[in-house]
């Protein structure tokens, strides 16, 4: 992450340092990153009541190679929201009755009702990516797939679902220096399967598939927004603050909140020595 130096030609707002530009540009510290993310977060709630105040039903679609770092901008994006409301999607592999249904059919289960959003960490195009390359459907129920997924998008989109999509790209380099980290970190090694390492393995198939389900699903009703995602804090920003600006959203008043007098009544309490109280190890200061 690039460091900003203080100079006499910036100018202080609210007391802090304003982020140099650099053409269109923002250039930010990690203090920086960490104050503009606090505010999209907020912003991120504030469309959440919006969705809810209004009925409005959302998806999300997060897609992209290993390591791309589908999960940390889920988490970052849902931290502030109320999980009733926003929900997150990551299914495991189909079972075998699942194999049996209609391609479709498990994932339908899980669109949201009114005032929900639902984020898919991986979704129906699994069928495009990694059961294609890796063999797990045939040829027909691939391009049955590619046939009916704009479809499906359409039958979304006309019954009022927003569909948002986004791929998240990740460099040959960039992937190997995290693949590399997930083996050498144990606290990351969980996240490596032998899938990853298959994925890996297949670079260039997995190109080729991507490019091929861009060019059947990238419609104008549910495009792709492609997001760089070498620098993890600034595809973090970038994506949602591009993710904000495509619903249009306002701030839902609130009526005002007024905290009430604890209650006062004659009560004994058991001490706490009747209780099985958490050994303090720790003090923080």
């Amino acid at each position: 992450m690039a460091v900003v130096k203080k100079d006499k030609k910036r100018k202080k707002k609210n007391g802090e340092w304003a982020p140099k530009r650099l053409g269109k540009k923002d250039v930010l510290t990690k203090k920086d990153y960490e104050r503009e993310l606090r505010r999209l977060q907020v912003e991120l709630v504030q469309l959440e009541e919006w969705v809810r105040n209004r009925g409005l039903r959302l998806v999300a679609i997060f897609e992209g190679r290993d390591t791309a770092g589908k999960g940390g901008v889920i988490k970052r994006m849902t931290a502030l929201l109320n999980p009733r409301y926003a929900r997150v999607v990551a299914l495991p592999a189909p079972t075998e009755r699942e194999r049996s249904q209609w391609y479709f059919q498990r994932y339908i289960a899980h669109l949201p009702s009114a005032g929900e959003i639902v984020f898919f960490d991986r979704s129906w195009y699994n069928r495009a990516g990694v059961e294609h390359v890796m063999g797990f459907c045939t040829d027909e129920e691939y391009e049955e797939f590619m046939r009916t997924c704009p479809q499906f998008e359409r039958m979304l989109v006309r019954a009022g679902i927003i569909l948002v999509k986004y791929w998240l790209s990740v460099s040959d380099d960039e992937q190997e220096r995290r693949f590399l980290g997930r083996i050498n970190d144990p606290s990351k090694r969980w996240k490596l399967s032998p899938m990853d390492l298959q994925a890996r393995a297949r670079w260039v198939d997995y190109s080729e598939a991507k490019d091929q389900m861009f060019a059947y699903t990238d419609i104008p009703d549910a495009p792709w927004h492609v997001v760089e995602t070498d620098n993890k804090r600034a595809a973090h920003l970038n994506l949602i603050s591009h993710f904000l600006s495509l619903i249009p959203y306002e701030e839902v008043p609130h009526d005002d909140i007024k905290l009430p007098p604890r209650q006062k009544r004659s009560y004994t309490r058991p001490p706490k020595t009747s209780q099985r109280m958490v050994p303090i190890k720790y003090e923080v200061v």
